[in-house]
């Protein structure tokens, strides 16, 4: 009879032990999805995406060298002529010139530790896909690639942005009303 009480003791510790271990890894991955907030999980009608596919393949240049960052982006190395802020139509013809073969004195000034030191931090300027050594070759500017999720995030703050736009067109004033108030009241 001890027996058989001992081996309905271990079943039931090792059932308790498999519904705990079932319940904690359904709540771990619970909390991981629910953190990764930026990616949106929106259907796009396949008209949409077509849409989106031939805007990104627009605004993204062809790369002369391509980076993968440890953090998951694509990052560009286009030729400086090509970079994407040169389509603004007011920079159409625009023409890049030279960087100065000198750089100015400081007023006949010796640089001081802090402006060295300061000077040394702007030099060594740092980004996550510098972690692996590479860098964009010279004559090309690095750009991050834009993807379908930066399209809709950006469609999204655009439309927030319209709606203030038009009620500050519209002579409207925006303005926090508390809960439960319509703005009618007599004072």
């Amino acid at each position: 009879m001890e027996v058989i009480v001992r081996a309905s003791n271990k079943r039931s510790l090792f059932l308790i032990f498999l519904v705990s271990l079932v319940l904690f890894r359904s709540q771990k991955f619970t909390q991981v999805s629910a953190v990764n907030y930026t990616k949106p999980h929106r259907q796009v009608s396949s008209l949409r995406a077509e849409r989106i596919q031939k805007h990104l393949n627009k605004i993204n240049k062809t790369p002369v060298f391509t980076i993968q960052s440890p953090d998951g982006d694509v990052i560009d190395c286009v030729p400086k002529r090509k970079q994407p802020a040169l389509d603004h139509p007011l920079l159409k013809h625009h023409k890049i010139q030279r960087a100065p073969t000198r750089m100015p004195q400081m007023m006949g000034k010796e640089r001081t530790d802090d402006v060295k030191e300061a000077a040394n931090v702007l030099e060594s300027a740092w980004q996550m896909w510098h972690v692996n050594g590479t860098r964009c070759p010279k004559g090309t500017v690095p750009i991050r690639r834009n993807t379908m999720n930066d399209v809709l995030r950006a469609k999204h703050y655009l439309t927030l942005a319209k709606s203030d736009v038009v009620l500050t067109l519209l002579g409207g004033q925006k303005s926090l009303m508390p809960f439960g108030t319509s703005g009618h009241e007599v004072h």
